[in-house]
């Protein structure tokens, strides 16, 4: 039996509106908390040491 039949019978048709909310306030979230991290002090003296170490190996 394939997967659209057995959705259409079980009456489960996909995410209801609820189910989005959750799911947006949940990546709304994770996104500040991921734009505080990249904007901190620490993160950025970590990346410029790490671009500063690759532009300085030798070839």
């Amino acid at each position: 039996m394939s997967a659209t039949a057995r959705s259409s019978r079980s009456g489960d048709a996909g995410m209801s509106t609820a189910e989005y909310a959750v799911g947006t306030v949940a990546a709304v979230g994770f996104a500040a908390v991921l734009y505080a991290v990249i904007n901190s002090s620490a993160t950025r003296t970590m990346l410029a040491n790490l671009v500063k170490q690759a532009l300085s190996v030798p070839f």
